[in-house]
């Protein structure tokens, strides 16, 4: 293989994964990232899901590593681009 292919493969390695069309998302997922978008809490969620705060946060979680972010802030940028590109 030659250095520039080596280049070539190693740099697709290196980027992170594109979110594509909110990555599997269970409707309580969108629901609760839907939320979030909206600015609310993790206990107002819950209060508007009728979920304990627990389970909001396990959601959160599954969130986050489905659309590779690190904060609330990353999922609703994420979340919100997506939902402009539809």
């Amino acid at each position: 293989m030659s250095s520039e292919i080596a280049r070539k493969v190693l740099s697709v390695f290196r980027e992170p994964p594109q979110a594509t069309e909110d990555q599997n998302l269970s409707r309580r997922e969108q629901e609760i990232l839907e939320l979030l978008s909206q600015g609310c809490a993790n206990k107002e969620i819950a209060e508007k899901l009728s979920i304990s705060i627990e389970t909001v946060t396990w959601h959160l979680r599954h969130i986050y590593n489905k659309l590779h972010v690190r904060s609330r802030t990353q999922a609703a940028l994420k979340f919100l681009g997506h939902r402009k590109s539809i």
